[in-house]
């Protein structure tokens, strides 16, 4: 198989920002990624009454796992009205917040107007909407995420033109200019960016919106941050931003093959640099980043592969960037009160305490008793949402 990769770092052509894998003789083989599936969106159209049996089962799945709340990464309409409706109908038993998209993989921008509209009309009790999503760059194994340094030529990257910033989904000005008028306008913005130069961008934009509005209390997100350049770890501490990272990925994985052929394996020896980010007293919260790249939303093999680097399952074998590996009293607030505070529920939940929601589970016994490959493999016995059973096992 090979992909329809031209000049500009591995970017096609036919579809800016995407890519078309194509079959020895040039035809698609069925294959797009980033803003190549634009075009097959119309085929993915679903009726109110499936998007309300998607709202109740992943309920169910995610109060059985022993989430309490969770974000919405990448909201537009239909998903922004099946969660309304879910919880109008009282069947939404998680605390929500949904980062509607401004700046998608396409270069098509969703106007201020339009986002206001969505945010006013599906705000309810249990979910939040002023949150915003811009897409900064794509994935490493496409050659669409954003590094300052280029790809390997072994590859197949075109070496001699690297241009970092061709990747870039938001050119820098108008990345600024966003961040400014969202943080004016009191969304809290969620960055996707994988690539160093990508997070140097992201992490830029916020630094022109504290210049210009202030230190406004908006604690924007770089989601995924999984390639930090070493002058980038404390910017997130100085600008108040937060690392939101995937655990699922911090362990050997199914693209970890990809990645070390495209990047090398000297790269990847610092994705995810959670022990870097704590030392340097940055905020970081956990994202299942399921289903676009986990095969599930299970928080415990994430939670142990924050503690050892590896795959507790056993299915893929090493280490990930091992000397990133933080301990448990440094993991559990990424899952409760870091992921209150990027709610703004700070004062709802998080914690066990007088005055906020009884949100909590049970487990069978305490988890600094279970060895990682336990934790891994752990299942709670009960979920309380609110001070209600919302789950039991």
């Amino acid at each position: 198989m090979r992909s329809n990769r031209q000049d500009w770092g591995g970017i096609p052509d036919d579809i800016k920002g995407g890519v078309i894998e194509r079959s020895g003789d040039g035809s698609a083989s069925g294959i797009f990624a980033e803003s190549a599936i634009e075009g097959l969106k119309a085929l993915t159209v679903h009726t109110d009454a499936q998007m309300a049996e998607a709202a109740r089962e992943f309920t169910r799945y995610f109060n059985s796992l022993g989430f309490t709340a969770f974000k919405e990464p990448m909201a537009f309409e239909p998903e922004l009205r099946a969660y309304h409706a879910a919880d109008q109908r009282g069947e939404m038993t998680l605390h929500a917040a949904a980062h509607i998209v401004k700046a998608g993989v396409s270069a098509e921008r969703v106007s201020y107007d339009e986002l206001e509209r969505l945010r006013n009309s599906y705000r309810s009790e249990n979910l939040r909407t002023d949150f915003a999503k811009l897409f900064v760059d794509g994935v490493a194994p496409s050659f669409t995420a954003s590094f300052s340094e280029p790809y390997l030529a072994s590859a197949g990257y075109d070496v001699a033109r690297h241009m970092p910033d061709v990747t870039l989904l938001i050119s820098p000005e108008e990345h600024a200019e966003m961040m400014i008028e969202l943080d004016r306008r009191g969304f809290t913005v969620k960055m996707h960016a994988v690539g160093d130069n990508a997070i140097s961008k992201g992490l830029d934009a916020i630094a022109a919106a504290r210049r210009t509005n202030g230190m406004s209390g908006l604690r924007h997100e770089i989601a995924h941050a999984s390639f930090i350049a070493d002058a980038d770890v404390a910017r997130f501490k100085a600008l108040d931003a937060i690392a939101e990272l995937s655990p699922k990925l911090w362990a050997p994985n199914a693209a970890t093959p990809s990645q070390i052929k495209v990047l090398g394996a000297q790269r990847l020896e610092k994705i995810y640099r959670l022990k870097d980010l704590h030392a340097a007293n940055a905020e970081m919260t956990y994202a299942s980043d399921w289903p676009a790249s986990a095969p599930d939303a299970n928080p415990w093999t994430g939670l142990a592969g924050m503690l050892t680097r590896r795959d507790v399952t056993g299915q893929f074998v090493g280490s990930l960037a091992p000397l990133q590996a933080i301990s448990l009293a440094e993991a559990l607030p990424l899952f409760t009160t870091n992921g209150a505070r990027s709610l703004k529920m700070e004062t709802e939940t998080g914690s066990l305490t007088a005055g906020k929601w009884a949100d909590f589970i049970t487990l069978p016994k305490p988890l600094s008793e279970m060895a990682p490959e336990e934790i891994g493999a752990c299942t709670p016995l009960q979920t309380r949402w609110k001070g209600r059973v919302v789950y039991e096992g």
